[in-house]
């Protein structure tokens, strides 16, 4: 380990396998308090290259609690985190209006870290309760289309370093771990990224694995498609730089993506939108992000054509339906912890 450290500290990169050293110290716990704070620091000052994300990862997918579900026709939809914009729970909401489309998500997703409210914190306060239970889940997939696997149940590697992320309250570069490390890998993936050094590295890694993927990046700066302005959205085979108007659609302001200031209040928008009462702008971030999720599943599937469908999911309370099914399979286990 501290021959890791004193690499970092010389500002130089990590191959593969040392940054598979290097993570493997810190989730089975042989690194110290201080030394994990060094390394996560160190990495925090540079950008991080795409052999120490493969290593980190592969330490995670390696230590894994195994779950078998089918996600040979399945998504993710996930953001990094870590943008400090705080708006309401677009990706999770995205990912219910898919699964009201029809299509099956595998969502994989934590508490907020860096920010308020995370997937799992909004999903558990609406009712969802956490399990690994593999029949339970399957169930879930089968009857909703959709379900939930919250990371810390999933990688109880990184149990020991939570707390360490929580007092230090600022991205790092375990965000950028968490869409690339859900346990059941789904063939297909939506991800927002914060910055567009991190949409070239995941591009690079999706492409090899992902049979249909799209990475998004506002250019202000969100972790998803926010309308505020230009985005850009890359997959296996293009790069586009897009604006609003190219889509149809109206420029908002950031004011409109609000999150609110407390769990409750978050729950409330997550709740109205959801029930069909979100403003037109809330609906439109969202209704966005989940046509574009759609089309990763047809690359030939126009834009206006998965808008339209996701436009239906969200307001004939489809999306609705499929969540409130899934939160009740969920409760068929216990709390799992």
């Amino acid at each position: 380990m501290k021959k890791l450290l004193e690499k970092l500290f010389e500002h130089k990169s990590l191959n593969r396998v040392e940054a598979q050293l290097l993570f493997t110290s810190i989730t089975e716990g042989t690194a110290n308090e201080a030394q994990i704070v060094a390394a996560i620091s160190a990495l925090k000052m540079r950008t991080i290259t795409v052999d120490e994300l493969n290593g980190f990862r592969q330490v995670l997918l390696d230590k894994v609690v195994p779950v078998n579900l089918n996600a040979d026709n399945a998504i993710d939809v996930c953001g990094t985190g870590g943008d400090g914009k705080n708006t309401f729970n677009i990706s999770t909401l995205a990912a219910i209006v898919i699964a009201g489309a029809g299509y099956d998500v595998i969502k994989h997703g934590n508490y907020g870290v860096s920010s308020l409210v995370g997937s799992s914190t909004i999903l558990e306060n609406y009712g969802y309760q956490f399990t690994t239970d593999e029949e339970n889940l399957a169930n879930q997939l089968s009857e909703s289309n959709l379900c939930f696997l919250h990371a810390p149940l999933f990688h109880p590697a990184l149990k020991q370093v939570g707390p360490i992320r929580k007092n230090l309250g600022v991205r790092t570069f375990f965000n950028f771990l968490g869409p690339l490390v859900n346990p059941v890998q789904p063939a297909y993936q939506l991800t927002g990224v914060y910055n567009l050094q991190l949409m070239r590295m995941y591009k690079q890694i999706l492409a090899e694995e992902r049979s249909g993927f799209k990475v998004v990046h506002s250019l202000d700066g969100f972790d998803e498609v926010s309308l505020t302005g230009p985005f850009k959205v890359a997959a296996s085979s293009e790069e586009l730089i897009l604006y609003p108007e190219d889509l149809d659609l109206k420029t908002i302001q950031l004011t409109d993506l609000h999150g609110g200031t407390t769990v409750e209040e978050s729950l409330h928008i997550f709740t109205q939108i959801l029930t069909g009462k979100g403003t037109d702008e809330q609906n439109s971030a969202v209704l966005v992000n989940a046509a574009l999720g759609i089309q990763c599943f047809d690359s030939n599937k126009n834009f206006r054509e998965a808008y339209e469908e996701a436009r239906y999911a969200l307001q004939s309370g489809q999306a609705k339906h499929k969540l409130d099914k899934a939160v009740e399979i969920s409760k068929h286990v216990k709390i799992q912890s």
